[in-house]
């Protein structure tokens, strides 16, 4: 079992509990992106056998996060929102040299793949302007929403996989984040149980599929990646603090957000 994935799915829980950070983003931080998806891709394979050790702590640490954190996650969203936003913009900011150094754009990227990342990236940053669904919490499942919050599960869990787009932020657009946060929150076990189901779907279908991409369009795919990740920041810029505390906190927020990634980064670099 690698244990250590334990605080790794730690923070790619906490991640994907925010709208417009995604857990993508976050295991490409830690340098797990690759292995995160062969190893889901694999765990529903003949060889599950050898994905468990890396999975399972990882889902703990999600599992673990999701149930204690998430009460958290709504109180810093409400009451220190610019400043939390801030932090996770950090982090975002803070991985795009160890993404392209990764990528070798230099050397690898042509001018389509240029194009292709201005348009992936502006594409994603217009969603900024997309006014979220307004929708009433749900508290009971009935045979009609239970499709709906499956299905929205599986979009959600399907923008996870991929940096730089939130499955919370796809959530927030449907509608469906203030229910989700609400039964992680008061443990409503229904609910839980027909959002992870559709979660987990999600995960098998994307990550076969990104897994895919990755081997056959190598370049491209990060390309795409790189842009995901540049439009992500248009999305969680929450706009400039007010003068005084709001904006200390908001600038110490950032910088400590861009130092932490750095500091991941190359320690599991350095691990490798």
């Amino acid at each position: 079992m690698e244990w250590k994935n334990i605080y790794r799915g730690f923070l790619m829980g906490i991640s994907d509990l925010i709208p417009g950070v995604s857990g993508g983003t976050i295991a490409f931080i830690l340098g797990i992106y690759d292995r995160l998806l062969a190893a889901i891709s694999g765990f529903f394979s003949r060889e599950w056998k050898k994905h468990i050790g890396f999975l399972l702590p990882l889902a703990v640490g999600i599992g673990i996060t999701f149930v204690l954190f998430s009460r958290v996650i709504d109180y810093l969203l409400k009451n220190y929102n610019q400043p939390t936003q801030f932090f996770f913009l950090g982090l975002i900011i803070g991985i795009l040299p160890f993404i392209s150094k990764q990528a070798d754009m230099r050397t690898n990227f042509k001018f389509g793949h240029y194009v292709l990342l201005l348009f992936v990236g502006v594409a994603l940053a217009s969603t900024a302007f997309i006014k979220p669904i307004d929708a009433d919490v749900i508290t009971s499942l009935t045979g009609k929403n239970a499709i709906g919050l499956f299905l929205a599960g599986w979009a959600g869990s399907m923008a996870m996989l991929l940096p730089g787009i939130s499955g919370s932020f796809i959530l927030l657009l449907l509608g469906v984040y203030p229910t989700a946060i609400n039964a992680l929150s008061t443990m409503n076990l229904p609910l839980i149980a027909v959002i992870g189901a559709g979660v987990i779907v999600g995960f098998i279908v994307s990550a076969k599929a990104i897994a895919y991409l990755l081997r056959q369009y190598t370049h491209s795919m990060f390309a795409i990646i790189i842009g995901l990740i540049l439009g992500s920041i248009f999305v969680i810029y929450p706009g400039i603090p007010e003068s005084g505390t709001p904006f200390v906190m908001s600038a110490i927020a950032l910088v400590t957000g861009i130092i932490v990634a750095n500091m991941f980064s190359v320690a599991e670099n350095t691990t490798k």
